[in-house]
């Protein structure tokens, strides 16, 4: 299986989790067990995810074995690309300035808002009447 050592990277986005397991290999990619392609629904969630790979010309020379939870693939996408690119700074420090130039090391704060109370939803009160 690794060859070498293991680099680990944790990434987090809205509430999905991933953990990753980077090493060298042929270009792999296990989420949950399941091939990458079957496991996003939509290729341009996996493009997403691969994104750090991809921009560092690395994406034929590390496997990724990735354990993704909570949330929706969209929030599995984004934490599996920050896991990534985490994991690649681990393995070789000077791909930095190429993973922060793409905005890849910056985690997304956005997170859903909480409903409040005495309206619908967290923005959205309820329709009023004059008459």
């Amino acid at each position: 299986m690794a060859q070498g050592p293991v680099y680990l990277g944790t990434g987090r986005r809205k509430s999905s989790v991933a953990r990753v397991r980077l090493m060298r290999g042929t270009g792999n990619i296990l989420i949950n067990g399941n091939d990458a392609s079957k496991y996003f629904p939509h290729e341009r969630a996996l493009q997403h995810a691969v994104a750090p790979l991809e921009a560092t010309k690395m994406a034929s020379k590390y496997d990724v074995v990735a354990r993704c939870n909570g949330g929706g693939f969209i929030g599995q996408a984004g934490a599996l690309r920050l896991g990534i690119a985490r994991a690649l700074l681990k393995a070789d420090n000077s791909l930095e300035p190429r993973l922060r130039e793409e905005g890849l090391l910056t985690r997304d704060p956005r997170e859903k808002e909480r409903k409040k109370y005495g309206r619908r939803g967290a923005r959205a009160g309820f329709q009023f009447s004059k008459r």
